[in-house]
């Protein structure tokens, strides 16, 4: 049955922000969420069981329990969500799975930050842009956040995520941010994390080690984004509209 398990009652969340980890293009999503997790050493809170994950388990260096691959971790004192996840959705589920979590969200008046790179060039400090549900919109405007420079696509299961929370009135924003096509990019996670997600979930990122790290957590993420390009995965991307005309 389709479903999140949450299995720490105990942990009291008021309208939490909510952000999105699913790996994508540049693993801008993962890495982000990975970095709040560790950061603010997040409370387990949850494991999702949406139809169009995959049913593996996922086991770590030096610990004897294994896991579900995909987890939220709740921080009460910052009224925050992560999805931390270490297998792609696949795309052809992606309905389901949007379904499950939105579903889920809006029964706890979430609001969801939905994260995705946008493969290219970068010339510098990589650009972000926002987009926004009907009921959010205002909030980009808030932050400073400006709009998309050119018109576009977001793929996948994010891309399935926001538009069922357009469906069922639940307040989204799209977070897209300029990230390398074929490598993981901390770069451009730090770009969300600071621009993005810290200002509107009103919290304080520390991204030196992020920065101090990026060598090895390229290196240690590489071989994710490898197996996702050979079977043909991509949990989420942002492209131009005009690849479709």
């Amino acid at each position: 049955m389709a479903q999140v398990a949450v299995h720490r009652d105990d942990v009291e969340l008021d309208e939490p922000t909510f952000v999105d980890g699913l790996p994508g293009v540049g693993l801008v999503g993962k890495i982000a969420a990975d970095h709040l997790v560790d950061s603010f050493d997040m409370t387990e809170y949850g494991t999702v069981h949406c139809d169009g994950l995959p049913e593996v388990a996922v086991f770590q260096d030096g610990e004897q329990q294994y896991r579900p691959p995909v987890r939220i971790y709740a921080d009460a004192e910052r009224d925050l969500l992560v999805l931390g996840s270490d297998a792609p959705v696949s795309p052809n589920s992606a309905d389901e799975f949007a379904g499950c979590l939105c579903d889920w969200l809006a029964d706890r008046d979430a609001t969801p930050l939905f994260l995705s790179g946008l493969g290219g060039e970068k010339d510098g400090v990589p650009e972000m842009y926002g987009v926004a549900s009907d009921g959010a919109a205002g909030l980009l405007d808030d932050y400073g956040i400006d709009p998309p420079t050119q018109d576009g696509v977001i793929t996948g299961p994010t891309g399935a995520l926001l538009y069922r929370a357009q469906r069922v009135d639940l307040p989204a924003l799209g977070l897209v941010v300029e990230a390398n096509q074929n490598f993981p990019d901390p770069e451009a996670a730090r770009v969300l994390l600071l621009d993005g997600i810290g200002p509107i979930a009103d919290v304080s990122i520390d991204t030196d080690r992020l920065v101090e790290q990026a060598e090895e957590i390229s290196e240690a993420r590489q071989q994710l984004a490898q197996r996702m390009q050979e079977a043909g995965e991509e949990s989420t991307s942002a492209r131009p509209m005009g690849m479709y005309q």
